[in-house]
């Protein structure tokens, strides 16, 4: 499923796209948008940047905004390029174009539009055909570090490999990675100097073998554009208007790419949302997109609140989390308004160990599976893809299918296969291991035999393959003490017994079950019923999240998490590891104030969180929930939320007011060659009505009259409100 798209509202094709006739004609394209939707559809002209929250309804505003403009004649389906980041998004894109029939627009990666473009130019630029294009850059990494005479085994490599992603993507050469390492304080998997050599290593051999990799496909393209301006002309000549997707996961090479693109001109939409940047190690930033108005001072800027996902319960919880945050990012979040009926309360839930959290969570889905809620529209989410072995269990032993996306089951990841043989050889040959001659019990020749494989007493530092590795070799390690707690005269060759069994049992063909998925591999999706598990701290936020970027980016993980769920979210914790463990872990940071029985930071109760009051920064108050001020019924709905009452409430709003209101917004509509709700909505209009503000505070207060407006509008509006006549009036009665 995708964003905002499981609704009746938005009936779906089997693809994700909309399941419609072609409209007929352009007018009939907006019809079903809201007004805010409805708003960025009809900005064709200028830069616009649209602040989308999770589930408001993007990818449908954006498509919208194409087909409006195709199909009323302003854009040319050729002169259009709309870029995303991922192959499945992207086609998407064009699914719904083709559905709105404006099939023909460029809907393109970032990556696939550049490498179209280089395949192009190159025999006219450079001459021959475009060097070959490396599918996986990992075997030349190795061979670069042999060269260093630096010895990487598998997993160290994938991390290496990713070190040279990054740095190429922020356009880092490989003099300059240590210094860039130091300065971004990125957990770097080897001493910052050797990996700067390697990297110079496999930039040598590329040029050597004539091959480029994925990034080098967006470099030569920069290069192109920069130094030959008949080409950057030809490619500003075809195309004249530009949308990005998820703009706050662009990379300053992306950015590069798209100023090259553009030019001197301003025919831009940019959508994203701040608080879902949860990729910044792979050097995505949203500087882009909270810089876009200080880059662009006229800009049409729009926000999309509606959450037509989840459930008021659900926005309530995701909204309370953001609440708390700081940064730069949280000073742009996005206060979603639920447009869905209401629904269960979240379900909070301690246990006293990560067995008893895991049957209890597969016990739930298994009662939910019998309610009717599809296996396939539930999912368990968790921070690193090593959790996932106990709710695998869990789950087989209920008798729930399951599916892993972004992950090997854990059984069959190679770590786990490499120490299970090493695990069979020390049982079969055990008696003449001299590595098995010190150590007695189980768990000590569990640990002395994963030793040869990379497990050690402390983890390693930093995030990454290694870390990966570490964890699964360490869960290997919990077992086995697990194992041998309950049968204290157990051998190794039971426990390789009992592994055997467990990795059998969960080798069954895949089916349709329940996700199990990390938190970053679930961004994008939604389902049903989310479990949010392992909710300790250490685990979330993660150990290795040192600075204050880093720990807000884990609390927008979590955030991420939650706006996956449409009706029933569910978190949980483990008070210890293993069952008899001591009770000494605590839930994440991040609830405080939100579950039930807990304080807001900095608070001394549970009452400072109640109201959502409590000042943040000592600079602004967080915004509780808005209550009718007629009857006091706490409101949910947007255009309630803009009256500050009940639609059933008496209104005190100034008839003639409204109506003198209404004449202007029209007579404005028709210089502007808008709609009429593009200056002002009904709603707002009613609100100004019955507040009668006298000042650009008051007037800035309403719901529906921001900056933007203010500063264009508000004159008048407020001359209309003193009852006072505008410029022009008599001569136009």
């Amino acid at each position: 499923m995708t964003a905002a798209t499981h609704s009746s509202l938005f009936p779906q094709d089997s693809d994700g796209s909309q399941f419609v006739a072609p409209p007929r004609d352009a007018d009939a394209v907006l019809e079903g948008l809201d007004p805010e939707q409805r708003e960025v559809a009809t900005a064709l002209h200028g830069p616009v940047c649209v602040l989308a929250g999770a589930g408001t309804g993007k990818t449908r505003a954006i498509t919208h905004r194409i087909a409006y403009g195709v199909r009323a004649g302003i854009l040319q389906p050729a002169s259009v390029l709309a870029v995303t980041f991922t192959n499945r998004a992207a086609g998407e894109m064009r699914g719904r174009l083709r559905q709105l029939g404006a099939g023909g627009v460029q809907a393109r990666t970032f990556h696939s539009a550049a490498l179209r473009q280089l395949q192009y130019f190159w025999p006219k630029v450079v001459g021959g055909e475009l060097p070959r294009l490396l599918e996986r850059k990992v075997q030349l990494v190795a061979e670069s570090a042999a060269r260093c005479r630096v010895r990487l085994d598998r997993n160290e490599l994938r991390d290496v490999t990713g070190e040279i992603e990054w740095a190429k993507v922020t356009q880092t050469v490989p003099a300059d990675y240590p210094a860039a390492v130091a300065k971004s304080h990125r957990d770097a998997p080897r001493d910052p100097a050797e990996i700067g050599q390697i990297y110079a290593m496999y930039e040598q051999l590329k040029r050597d073998r004539s091959v480029i990799d994925f990034e080098d496909v967006l470099l030569l393209t920069v290069g192109i554009l920069q130094d030959r301006h008949d080409i950057a002309d030809q490619i500003r000549g075809q195309y004249q208007h530009f949308v990005v997707d998820e703009y706050q996961d662009v990379s300053p090479l992306q950015q590069r790419l798209l100023d090259l693109w553009m030019g001197d001109r301003e025919n831009l939409c940019v959508v994203g949302d701040a608080s879902q940047t949860i990729y910044s190690f792979t050097g995505a930033t949203p500087d882009h997109l909270l810089n876009f108005r200080t880059r662009h001072p006229n800009a049409t800027m729009v926000k999309l609140v509606r959450d037509y996902r989840s459930t008021p319960q659900v926005v309530h919880l995701a909204n309370g989390l953001l609440n708390q945050a700081s940064g730069r990012a949280a000073e742009h979040r996005l206060e979603l308004v639920s447009q869905r009926d209401a629904g269960p309360e979240p379900l909070y839930t301690e246990y006293a160990d990560e067995p008893a959290e895991a049957e209890g969570t597969a016990r739930r889905i298994r009662d939910l599976v019998a309610a009717g809620v599809p296996a396939g529209e539930i999912a368990v989410l968790y921070r690193i893809n090593a959790q996932s072995e106990v709710y695998e269990q869990a789950l087989a032993d209920a008798g729930v299918p399951y599916q892993l996306r972004g992950a090997e089951r854990f059984f069959e990841r190679q770590e786990v296969r490499e120490a299970g043989a090493a695990l069979r050889g020390a049982a079969r040959f055990g008696g003449n291991d001299s590595l098995l001659d010190d150590v007695v019990d189980l768990p000590s020749q569990v640990r002395a035999v994963l030793s040869t494989k990379g497990w050690t007493t402390e983890p390693p530092t930093g995030s990454g393959a290694v870390r990966d590795r570490w964890e699964s070799l360490a869960a290997l390690v919990r077992l086995a003490e697990d194992f041998a707690r309950a049968r204290p005269e157990t051998t190794l060759g039971d426990l390789v017994a009992e592994l055997d069994e467990r990795a059998a049992a969960q080798h069954a063909p895949t089916v349709q079950g329940v996700t199990l998925a990390s938190l970053h591999s679930a961004k994008g999706l939604e389902w049903d019923a989310v479990f949010l598990v392992g909710l300790t701290e250490g685990m979330m936020p993660i150990t290795y999240a040192k600075t204050d970027e880093q720990v807000e980016e884990e609390r927008r993980l979590l955030y991420v998490g939650v706006t996956r769920a449409r009706l029933h979210i569910s978190l949980s914790w483990a008070l210890s590891r293993a069952p008899g463990g001591r009770a000494s872990r605590r839930p994440t940071r991040f609830l405080s104030g939100l579950r039930p029985g807990s304080s807001a930071p900095g608070t001394r109760g549970a009452g400072a969180a109640a109201g959502g009051a409590a000042e943040r920064g000592g600079r602004r108050k967080r915004r509780g929930p808005v209550l009718c001020r007629v009857c006091g019924t706490t409101l949910t709905d947007a255009g309630e939320m803009k009256l500050m009452r009940c639609e059933g409430c008496p209104s005190d709003m100034d008839e003639a007011l409204y109506e003198r209101l209404r004449e202007w917004r029209s007579d404005q509509a028709k210089q502007l060659g808008q709609p009429a709700y593009c200056v002002f909505t009904d709603k707002t209009l009613m609100a100004i009505a019955e507040a009668v503000p006298g000042d650009d505070g008051e007037l800035s207060r309403i719901s529906g009259v921001g900056g933007r407006k203010l500063e264009r509008f508000g004159a008048d509006v407020l001359a209309i409100c003193a009852g006072e006549e505008l410029v022009g009036e008599d001569e136009e009665s």
